[in-house]
């Protein structure tokens, strides 16, 4: 399935639709004048989000739902094909976090991260399989990170619920395979994106936070997730960084236990004292937010994407030449004695 043989607009439904990576891939669908339902809990970034899609020429529905709450989760989605037609892309997008130390994260926020990012996803696959079964057709898009193949500190709720999403997703196509499905599915691994989320997120260090390592603009991660709902390719990855990380945590991970608890910490801080303000994690925070953080000085708006295959086939490739390397060694120094 393509958006070439669509004879109407495609009929798009994204999660966390009201700011950050949600809100730049609202915009890319609407470059195609789409039918996009808008999900999140936050009124005001919705309606932000609604008025970009219409001036690129796309229609949109404000649906304010927390995705944790199935039925109205499900609600939503049959308002969308009551207004624009059979849905015929769902992007699971919605997230939240807390940032701290694992003793210092309470365990009512621990599970309302692993409600949202994991749980909404979930929901959301369920939403749009019933709605996409019955008809066998349909795409369904997973936002997903590099922090689901490698835990980072700080983040232990976070990195968990995206390992538990990879998890479900590794299930759910080896059962649409069993079921000669023709419904496609893919992941998009992403790098640190400058985002709003960190002015947003609940936060318990002592300064400000900041993404990880090498920033991208939320317009990189939404072209991806835009190409990859075109196709049934298992994984993308997006920007060099998620890529090293991805087969740095399968071929050397005491080693990026190691790296990542010496460096991490400090580099998930800016210089800037903590404000502690009101924060996402229970409630949306009134408000516009938009899609861009503050980090537009240092993020880049262009990245590599690569299919997690080119990735697999690389990380053999060098597992295979890295043995055959020692090989020859050890047999050249046994031939000299």
């Amino acid at each position: 399935m393509s958006k070439q043989q669509f004879e109407r607009p495609r009929t798009v439904v994204i999660t966390g639709a009201s700011a950050g990576i949600g809100r730049a891939i609202a915009r890319e669908f609407a470059k195609e004048h789409a039918r996009i339902g808008l999900i999140a809990r936050n009124q005001e970034g919705l309606e932000g989000a609604r008025k970009e899609i219409e001036n690129l020429g796309g229609e949109a529905l404000v649906l304010p739902v927390d995705v944790t709450d199935f039925r109205a989760l499900d609600e939503a989605a049959s308002k969308v094909e009551e207004t624009f037609g059979p849905i015929d892309v769902w992007v699971n997008n919605a997230m939240t976090s807390v940032l701290g130390l694992f003793k210092d994260v309470d365990m009512d926020e621990f599970k309302r991260v692993t409600d949202v990012t994991y749980h909404g996803t979930v929901f959301g696959t369920k939403c749009a399989l019933k709605r996409m079964q019955p008809r066998n057709r349909g795409s369904i898009v997973f936002v997903g990170s590099a922090l689901a193949y490698r835990g980072i500190p700080l983040q232990t709720a976070y990195c968990g619920a995206k390992h538990a999403v990879e998890g479900f997703y590794d299930s759910l196509r080896a059962e649409l395979v069993h079921q000669n499905s023709k419904i496609m599915t893919t992941m998009v691994q992403l790098p640190g994106i400058n985002t709003t989320q960190f002015n947003l997120v609940r936060n318990k260090l002592d300064k400000q936070p900041r993404p990880m390592g090498t920033i991208y603009q939320p317009e990189v991660a939404a072209r991806a997730v835009v190409t990859a709902a075109d196709t049934n390719d298992r994984e993308y990855y997006v920007g060099l960084p998620a890529v090293q990380t991805i087969i740095g945590s399968k071929l050397f991970p005491g080693l990026m236990d190691v790296f990542l608890g010496k460096t991490a910490v400090s580099g998930q801080k800016t210089d800037q004292p903590a404000t502690h303000g009101k924060d996402y994690l229970f409630e949306a925070v009134p408000g516009d937010h938009g899609s861009h953080g503050d980090f537009d000085d240092k993020a880049k708006s262009s990245g590599i994407v690569v299919k997690g295959s080119t990735v697999r086939a690389l990380s053999h490739a060098l597992v295979f030449g890295t043995v055959i390397a020692l090989t020859s060694v050890i047999t050249s120094s046994l031939m000299r004695r």
